[in-house]
């Protein structure tokens, strides 16, 4: 990975970004950083990145005219309020937006001065992160419908506000539920009655995500298998309800996401009598006693 950080003076954001990413991503990355107007490294920089066991004494405030957008595979801009650098070509880029926390005001005290600059490598440190987990992701099962469901207290005012929002009546209600659809966005979106449960237990609030068919429910589960994901609960085939072939996971906050495709007539013809779940994955039937 080869990864340039700019910002106006190369002396801040952008050099405590290039000492972050080096001492994050490792050494089989390629890290720098540049400025449009390079001054020299500011010493509260070199402070805050000390707190962190990082040493950045050896850096120094470059030119973005002196580097190559094909050198890179990502560029990322730190600006806030003032005018980026631009490094032409072709590369990907990226922009976190981090306030500059140099300043020449003398009120500013160096306590505040040392807090400014700590603030600024956190929240870079912060992005470095995401922007880790999203290194080598795998394809994921691939979507035709977005689904989500929300719980709401109010639901008359709450269909009103979301007709305005997206721009459209809901297909249907009742007493208890809303469901407003959206195919030019690929959207189902339900609202429902607050039943004072649980958020993501055992309540319909969850997202969904529709495939194509009953083998794309298993290849995603094969995916999400491979990815890590928690599964919930394994690829099955249920008539009760809404008749669909589902796979349940579950993300790193609790909330339940559901993995669907909807069946075929041929499907509807093979529910079993007792309309008992069909798993979809031999071995991931629920062991009972």
């Amino acid at each position: 990975m080869r990864i340039l950080f700019l910002c106006v003076a190369n002396s801040a954001r952008s050099q405590m970004a290039e000492g972050l990413a080096r001492h994050m991503l490792g050494d089989g990355a390629v890290v720098a950083s540049a400025g449009s107007n390079p001054t020299r490294l500011n010493p509260y920089a070199i402070e805050a990145m000390r707190e962190k066991g990082i040493d950045i004494t050896g850096h120094a405030s470059k030119s973005v005219q002196d580097f190559k957008a094909e050198d890179f595979d990502y560029v990322v801009t730190l600006c806030a309020e003032e005018v980026c650098p631009f490094l032409p070509g072709s590369v990907k880029r990226l922009h976190w937006a981090i306030d500059d926390p140099a300043s020449d005001d003398p009120g500013i005290s160096p306590e505040e001065m040392r807090a400014r600059f700590s603030r600024a490598r956190d929240q870079i440190e912060a992005r470095l992160k995401i922007f880790m987990a999203l290194q080598d992701l795998p394809e994921g099962p691939a979507s035709q419908e977005f689904h989500a469901s929300v719980r709401v207290n109010d639901l008359p005012s709450s269909v009103r506000f979301y007709a305005w929002l997206l721009n459209t009546w809901p297909k249907d209600w009742t007493h208890r539920f809303a469901t407003f659809i959206r195919p030019d966005l690929n959207l189902n979106f339900v609202l429902l009655v607050s039943d004072g449960k649980q958020l993501g237990g055992d309540t319909l609030y969850h997202l969904g995500i529709e495939v194509a068919d009953r083998d794309a429910v298993v290849d995603a589960y094969e995916r999400a298998r491979t990815f890590g994901a928690h599964v919930e609960k394994p690829p099955r085939s249920t008539w009760r309800g809404t008749p669909l072939h589902e796979l349940w996971l579950r993300d790193p906050d609790g909330t339940l996401i559901e993995i669907y495709a909807r069946m075929t007539d041929a499907d509807l013809v093979a529910m079993p009598a007792d309309k008992e779940p069909v798993f979809l994955v031999p071995g991931t039937e629920p062991v009972t006693a």
